[in-house]
């Protein structure tokens, strides 16, 4: 039986940060040019340290900042981060039948440190929703690999985002690193389709101001998800594939 307050002594944590570790170069290169564009942006040192650490989330914190350059008003600013960020309720929401016997302050730790990538490799190594005691240390592995390699290139772009010149194509790097990750989680017609639509809700909303064609993108993204999750049990009680 291994302490279960102590997660970095059971086997699961070492295999979730080994897990992660091959996919940290790609997070670690877009902490990178998230922590550029803050100080870029004019945030300063200070603020963009405190966004990065308070706000982890950097699909999240690059949607705001053109925003908050432009001056858009602060509930654009906020809607535009609550739906980049709505897909953690999805991923709450898969986690709960691993997790809901967890305590309130267990539970909010794990929301704060949720992240993409700890949900796709989570639900790969434990597809059955129930709870297992090897499943508490294995998403903490994860997370320390995963919020290590962020935080950490995060805090250098801040420090070194006024040296680094613009000629490296930094953007360009880290908008790869991100594509690249994205399509390896594109698996089936469940992940496809809403990618699909997102990108097309995108373009052709791209005519919009202070870029909200990216709320229509990802409200697309989402409403098809939901289409698609609320369709598999009705497929499943016909026999279809």
């Amino acid at each position: 039986m291994h302490d279960d307050s102590a997660p970095w002594r059971h086997p699961e944590f070492r295999r979730g940060a080994k897990e992660m570790t091959g996919i940290a170069l790609g997070i670690g290169a877009w902490g990178l040019v998230t922590g550029v564009a803050m100080v870029k942006s004019g945030l300063g040192v200070g603020l963009s340290l405190m966004m990065s650490v308070l706000v982890f989330a950097g699909s999240a914190q690059l949607a705001s900042l053109p925003l908050i350059v432009a001056g858009a008003p602060i509930w654009v600013v906020w809607a535009t981060a609550l739906c980049v960020n709505l897909r953690f309720v999805i991923f709450s929401a898969q986690w709960r039948p691993y997790f809901a016997h967890r305590s309130l302050r267990q539970r909010a730790l794990l929301s704060f440190f949720a992240a993409d990538l700890n949900y796709v490799l989570f639900m790969r190594r434990f597809p059955e929703p129930r709870p297992a005691p090897e499943q508490w240390p294995y998403f903490w592995g994860a997370v320390v690999v995963n919020a290590g390699s962020w935080h950490l290139m995060s805090v250098a772009g801040i420090f070194l985002g006024d040296r680094i010149p613009p000629e490296w194509g930094l953007a360009f790097a880290g908008t790869a690193a991100l594509l690249g990750m994205t399509y390896s989680l594109l698996t089936d017609r469940a992940t496809w389709l809403p990618a699909v639509l997102a990108g097309c809700a995108a373009v052709a909303a791209y005519a919009l101001p202070l870029k909200l064609n990216m709320l229509v993108a990802i409200a697309a993204a989402v409403a098809m998800g939901m289409v698609i999750d609320h369709s598999r049990p009705l497929r499943e009680r016909l026999g279809v594939s």
